[in-house]
């Protein structure tokens, strides 16, 4: 009987194997990966096995670091096919200068046909961003959802594609910005958005996957109580009360399941995913979970050195003013000038702060009497010196907005600003595209700042 075995990576990567030919999607072979995202379960690699690897074809669903890493494809042969959804070609010409010599962009509703294997990008909710993967071989239909919901129109044409054998859901529903501003957001309820549920009915899989966002923070960190929402106890109830003629299936990493017409059967497992400790886990959500202060936080990283140091209190004087007036329009509540102040935490929880006067394109330094302070942001040194040198991202770096208390002028407007209107957000990460890879391809060439 025709069969086809898909196995978990890590988070959203996966390979499926058909009739002697072998493809992998968002290959992840690092844990941590994007820096402090830790496989939860917990996992190790076995880098000289996956150097033996050998994939007649590599698809990367988007630029994001944890989906698309150099680090991760430095272990593959460099003839491997390459085939990426990125509108960048800053992401092609990376992965070029690593030696790859088979890189393909992949065009949205445009087939690739690898030996039995028909692998379409479908679009995502936001198509400048990501994808998802429709694969078919052995006359099977398997839907790989990766990171993203379904428009309605990309919906209505996966329905028509139906029936679907297997679908890889991203199960999670991150709350990334809530974690900034704990103090300023209710705790979400631990339950599945209505939509995801609705989208699953209609796509009425035999098997869904809870997929993607299998990750968990640093052991101490309280994002672990408060990022995560969904435990895989609570997906399966409710995927199965709302899908009852569907199975929900749990892939941890390294797991192997054959599909064919008559079901899911387990497979050996990957060899190259080693399994560590307990992997009967499962996420626990207390809502907001008494965040620490941004000093005991800062205290869980190691200490700058000088050179480091100097880097980051350069940026905070020159750099910060620098940047901002390059910057395009904030959001609404910066149409007025507003008194920032930036505190940056050191090892030891100590604080350096800066205050700015932010006017139109302008951010003046002031001192102490330059007025009533209208947004705070306060971050760790050393998270603030990995995003300038490392392309730390923002989910990782344990920022904090607006943890203090107003004027009642300033809390009213301040309740229907935006959380990443942030100006060192904007600082930091206008530019948007590349910096976690770029910052990996100087560490893999050997280059320097």
């Amino acid at each position: 009987m025709a069969a086809l075995t898909v196995s978990r990576i890590l988070h959203a990567g996966y390979v499926f194997e058909c009739g002697g030919a072998r493809i992998a999607f968002d290959t992840i072979f690092e844990n941590p990966f994007s820096r402090n995202c830790h496989a939860f379960p917990d996992v190790r690699f076995d880098v000289d096995l996956i150097r033996r690897q050998r994939f007649d074809a590599v698809f990367i669903s988007h630029f994001h670091d944890d989906h698309c890493s150099l680090e991760s494809l430095d272990l593959l042969d460099r003839a491997t096919p390459l085939y990426l959804y990125c509108l960048f070609d800053d992401l092609f010409d990376m992965v070029r200068q690593l030696g790859f010599t088979s890189v393909h962009a992949l065009r949205l509703d445009q087939p690739v046909d690898v030996g039995p294997f028909r692998v379409v990008p479908r679009e995502a909710m936001d198509a400048d961003v990501d994808s998802m993967f429709q694969v078919r071989a052995a006359g099977l239909n398997v839907l790989n959802v990766v990171d993203s919901w379904i428009d309605d129109a990309t919906l209505a044409r996966l329905v028509d594609e139906a029936p679907w054998d297997l679908v890889l859901w991203p199960f999670q529903t991150m709350r990334e910005l809530e974690v900034l501003a704990p103090t300023r957001h209710a705790p979400a309820p631990p339950a599945l958005p209505e939509d995801a549920l609705d989208q699953l009915r209609a796509l009425a899989p035999r098997y869904v996957v809870p997929s993607s966002c299998q990750f968990a923070l640093e052991p101490w960190s309280w994002y672990n109580r408060a990022f995560f929402p969904i435990s895989y106890a609570r997906f399966a109830q409710e995927v199965g009360a709302a899908l009852p003629q569907a199975r929900v299936v749990r892939m941890d990493p390294g797991v192997s399941m054959r599909l064919d017409a008559d079901g899911l059967h387990p497979a050996p497992p990957l060899d190259w995913v080693i399994p560590v400790g307990d992997q009967d886990v499962d996420y626990v959500y207390e809502g907001n979970a008494d965040a620490p202060p941004t000093s005991d936080v800062a205290r869980h990283f190691p200490a700058l050195t000088a050179a480091q140091w100097t880097r980051v209190l350069d940026y905070c004087r020159t750099g910060v003013p620098e940047k901002y007036a390059g910057l395009d329009a904030a959001g609404e509540y910066f149409d007025s000038p507003r008194i920032w102040q930036l505190s940056v935490h050191d090892h030891a929880g100590e604080v350096t702060r800066f205050r700015y006067r932010l006017d139109g394109s302008h951010a003046t330094p002031v001192d102490a009497a330059g007025g009533p302070l209208g947004w705070t942001t306060d971050v760790p040194a050393a998270k603030l010196y990995a995003a300038l040198a490392l392309g730390e991202s923002l989910t990782s770096m344990y920022m904090r907005i607006n943890d203090a208390v107003f004027d009642a002028g300033t809390e009213r407007e301040l309740a229907e600003a935006d959380v990443v209107d942030d100006p060192l957000i904007r600082c930091l990460f206008s530019d948007g595209f590349g910096a976690y890879q770029r910052a990996q391809l100087r560490r893999l060439l050997g280059l320097t700042d």
